[in-house]
């Protein structure tokens, strides 16, 4: 196809593709679905090889956000039983954090649910920063605790933070009908703060709650205007006791034909595929590895994932190599320019979630689930374990 001749040469160029183009990629069909990916892998593989780099969420304080984004399970008037709790400790938070490097993370994601964090939430957060760095002195951490105000960005960094996670995750014409607690500028303004206090700054988008394809194109087209380092695509988990609970418009083709435009408008930008890859890409995951060099080990926010275990055994059967510590993310000349390098996850689970970051994930398939391809609700499950529970993590 001459469109997708013409995007491979646009990536490896860096160039942007037309806002027509990148519409196009959403408009191929399902026939033309391999070509798509073997395109978009073209440019995967030029900017970061074979490597995918796994990311580690650890949720800090679950539930009770008085803010009211609709796909979030920790929202002001969700009734998703999911866990809450209030701030972990530092040592807790550490501890947590280590069984995720111990299974490969090169990254910790710190999320919070709230508004915005106090100044005494910022020392928290610091002093949690602090406690997984003396013990993982590598270790990229990237904090997600919702809109920033003056200074606070600055703080994080010197205690030790090196990225922040904030997404847009819709477009600003479809903004207010999603949130009505905050703006979109406010999300815009947070991710500004996060550059200039010298944060590798991260911001996506969620997929799957009714936009349009002008949507999906309009926020990242936006997302590379703000030129974050990593743009983690969530994929919309309609959790039960949210307004968007009965929102299941995704297909696994649908998901891959938004990686491949993404990557195409990003193409040397950390791609992370975060929530909702197991609930809507199912057996297709490992096809996302072609477009995507980023992903959450493990589980999630409020809601659990594929087993750590199955997430290494997909990541070696499809071909990949899991990015080492000592490794960088980005290439060189975006290494450079972020201060090296690091690459970096809230809504549904961006870095994070800080407030949606819940609604992904999945539970392991019921011997009796359907094998038709409709909505797969028997794939979500609230979070019971690792971070503010007694039982083990998942990773």
């Amino acid at each position: 196809m001459d469109l997708l001749n013409t995007l491979v040469d646009k990536g490896l160029r860096r160039e942007t593709p037309t806002r027509e183009e990148a519409l196009a990629v959403l408009a191929t069909s399902d026939d033309d679905l391999l070509d798509v990916v073997t395109a978009a892998a073209k440019v995967r593989r030029h900017w970061f090889g074979r490597r995918v780099k796994l990311n580690y969420l650890v949720n800090l304080k679950s539930g009770l956000c008085p803010e009211d984004c609709s796909y979030c399970s920790q929202r002001l008037g969700s009734t998703a039983g999911i866990l809450k709790y209030t701030w972990l400790k530092p040592d807790q938070a550490s501890e947590a954090a280590a069984a995720g490097l111990a299974g490969g993370a090169k990254r910790v994601c710190l999320v919070a649910s709230g508004r915005g964090p106090t100044d005494r939430d910022v020392d928290r957060v610091s002093d949690t920063i602090k406690a997984i760095k003396e013990r993982h002195e590598d270790v990229e951490v990237c904090a997600c605790l919702g809109l920033l105000s003056d200074g606070q960005a600055e703080r994080l960094r010197a205690a030790g933070a090196d990225a922040y996670n904030h997404n847009l995750n819709t477009s600003e014409a479809t903004y207010g009908d999603i949130t009505s607690t905050h703006t979109y500028a406010d999300r815009v303004d947070t991710v500004h703060k996060a550059h200039a206090a010298g944060l590798s700054a991260c911001s996506g988008l969620i997929a799957g709650m009714g936009e349009r394809d002008e949507d999906l194109v309009d926020v990242v087209f936006a997302l590379r205007e703000l030129d974050p380092d990593s743009v983690p695509v969530n994929f919309l988990i309609p959790f039960e006791g949210t307004p968007l609970a009965k929102e299941w418009n995704l297909t696994p083709q649908r998901c891959l034909r938004i990686l491949a435009m993404v990557r195409f408008v990003c193409p040397d930008v950390e791609v992370r595929i975060a929530g909702g890859r197991e609930v809507h890409l199912r057996s297709l995951q490992p096809l996302a590895l072609h477009l995507a060099n980023s992903i959450f080990l493990g589980d999630y926010l409020t809601s659990e994932g594929q087993a750590g275990k199955a997430d290494l055994e997909m990541i070696a059967d499809a071909g990949f190599e899991v990015e080492g510590a000592d490794e960088v993310t980005l290439p060189a000349h975006r290494a450079a320019a972020a201060g090296g390098g690091c690459g970096p996850g809230a809504e549904q689970a961006g870095c994070g979630s800080h407030a949606g970051g819940g609604v992904c994930g999945t539970a392991p398939v019921a011997a009796d689930a359907p094998a038709s391809a409709g909505p797969r609700t028997d794939l979500v499950a609230v979070r019971r374990r690792g971070a503010g529970t007694d039982l083990a993590p998942n990773a």
